[in-house]
């Protein structure tokens, strides 16, 4: 993989990491019309260094946030950033478990399978459709809730399931706050991206050693950077309700992705 194209799928992690049109489905089709054809094990690798970028994007975005929860963490009492915490941990169990038991399995879909992302795009854009034509509350996310939100989570590991659509797509069809589910998505996959770069690194399995350094370092900083805008571009999105937008937008590209592989 040559520097534009790292560049290039790092700019389109970035920006569709936040946006609801799924980043792992993007990638895949962004790989597949730039001709990279990485062995699954190569492709998931790049895929994860640029979920890091985007990862550090959130923590700048809600800096204020996470310092504020950090700060009543230390506190003695039951307050609500540690039931805030404590909600994010049971929002990451699903994910976890699928993460441990069926890491191999899941390798398989990031080696260009454009019919599948075709067809989870359209599911992304019912999701996103509903979501949109949910009434706004002032509904906290609460426990039981927490843990929906992460089976959903779970579910958009596979690519063309938009993370950030099926989070707060899901959150907002239980009835909570739309700018609490929007904050509640982005924050809730941050210890996931770091838990299993982590992981990687210590079993072995993250190694650079058959990789090109140069085009994992510009595509993280190219995600870094378009993550930064597509954050809060994306806040602004779910309080004013213009999902809908990004639904049709899913069900287009979904097909698109079906008809390019049918009749290629």
């Amino acid at each position: 993989m040559d520097i534009i194209d790292s560049i290039i799928l790092g700019i389109i992690q970035g920006l569709t990491e936040f946006l609801p049109v799924s980043s792992s489905g993007h990638l895949e089709l962004g790989k597949a019309l730039l001709g990279d054809h990485s062995i699954p094990e190569e492709s998931l690798l790049f895929t994860v260094v640029l979920h890091f970028a985007t990862a550090l994007s959130t923590l700048v975005v809600f800096r204020k946030d996470i310092l504020e929860i950090i700060k009543g963490l230390i506190k003695p009492d039951f307050n609500e950033d540690r039931q805030f915490v404590i909600k994010i941990i049971i929002s990451m169990l699903p994910a976890v478990l699928v993460g441990l038991f069926f890491e191999k399995q899941l390798e398989q879909f990031f080696g260009g399978n454009i019919l599948l992302v075709g067809f989870m795009l359209l599911i992304t854009s019912l999701l996103l459709y509903l979501a949109d034509k949910a009434k706004d509350t002032n509904k906290k996310i609460s426990f039981k809730n927490a843990f929906i939100i992460g089976v959903s989570q779970a579910i958009a590991m596979l690519p063309g399931i938009s993370r950030s659509g099926a989070t707060i797509s899901t959150s907002v069809l239980l009835g909570n706050d739309k700018t609490k589910a929007a904050r509640f998505s982005f924050l809730m996959v941050v210890p996931l991206i770091f838990g299993k770069i982590a992981k990687d690194i210590m079993s072995g399995d993250l190694s650079f050693e058959n990789n090109n350094i140069m085009s994992l370092s510009v595509g993280f900083i190219a995600a870094f950077i378009a993550g930064l805008f597509a954050c809060t571009w994306m806040i602004s999105i779910v309080k004013k309700s213009k999902l809908q937008y990004f639904a049709i937008y899913c069900f287009i590209i979904g097909l698109i992705a079906i008809g390019y592989t049918l009749f290629n």
